[in-house]
């Protein structure tokens, strides 16, 4: 079974994407999600970052999330050490998912930060989603209700468009122009073994 991921910056669709390769019965495990749910229970991360910045990130009982996004987009040395905390266990799971994906021909993860975790070693493949800029800070601020320069502070915490696509095997465009659909079949039956 081989294992792809799929990544891009924020705003680039990746979550549409996954929901179409989903609809085609293929397996998606989002690594973002995960990482949302381990921030939130998992009691060894809760540890590790009430250390970095304090025991009131978790005041409440609950993370506080606004707070953890302030200390993270503001400073690239406390994103790496969130992600340090984080993204081991999230590939843990991971992997423990892959176990259950046994019919498949291949699964996906699905991840903002892919190439900076260094995920992708473990990857057979990886589609990188691209946009151009405006378009994705347009949707964000939309999707998010977010200023524009928020959105451009995020941006700058990730890998360039240029890095991002250098480094994937393949780049599908979501600019709302190109057809997205059968690039993404094409790339299903390449994927399938149907070719």
């Amino acid at each position: 079974m081989k294992k792809v991921g799929v990544t891009g910056g924020i705003g680039s669709g990746k979550s549409l994407v996954c929901k179409i390769f989903r609809c085609l019965n293929v397996p998606v495990f989002s690594a973002d999600d995960e990482a949302k749910v381990l921030l939130e229970t998992d009691p060894e991360i809760r540890l590790i970052l009430t250390g970095f910045f304090g025991e009131e990130l978790y005041l409440s009982g609950k993370l506080n999330k606004q707070m953890l996004a302030g200390y993270v987009f503001s400073d690239r040395k406390n994103m790496d050490k969130v992600n340090k905390a984080v993204h081991p266990a999230v590939f843990e799971r991971f992997t423990e998912w892959l176990t259950c994906q046994t019919k498949a021909a291949y699964v996906i993860m699905e991840a903002a930060i892919l190439f900076e975790t260094g995920a992708d070693r473990f990857l057979d493949k990886v589609i990188n989603i691209t946009a151009p800029e405006e378009i994705r800070i347009e949707r964000v601020c939309k999707r998010d209700g977010v200023s524009k320069e928020k959105v451009i502070e995020r941006m700058n915490n990730q890998l360039t468009e240029k890095e991002r696509k250098e480094k994937a095997d393949i780049n599908l465009v979501n600019d709302g122009k190109m057809m997205l659909l059968p690039r993404i079949l094409e790339v299903h039956k390449l994927l399938s073994g149907n070719v």
